[in-house]
């Protein structure tokens, strides 16, 4: 006879956070639309329709596909941290 070891009960495991995880997804999701329509939205397609206006000599177009999406990309992972840390301490998770 082999001897198996016991089997933890089911409840016993720690079950993942679905509603962290969730929130997470969505946080992530909202951030990288910002980012992908800044990024390819006003650096690439609507260049043209921005290019009217300017910031200081430069066209608006040629500042988002330059410095622009930089900036914003900066301002996003700030506020992903911000968030995370809020949902972290909302959830209950620690690192």
């Amino acid at each position: 006879m082999s001897s198996t070891p016991p089997r933890e009960p089911s409840s016993a495991r720690p079950q993942p956070k679905v509603a962290y995880w969730r929130q997470n997804l969505i946080v992530i999701g909202i951030l990288l639309s910002i980012w992908a329509f800044v990024a390819f939205g006003c650096s690439i397609l609507w260049i043209e329709w921005l290019n009217q206006f300017t910031i200081g000599n430069l066209p608006l177009g040629f500042w988002f596909a330059q410095q622009g999406s930089m900036y914003v990309f900066i301002v996003l992972i700030l506020v992903y941290a911000l968030v995370m840390d809020y949902l972290d301490r909302k959830h209950d998770v620690k690192e």
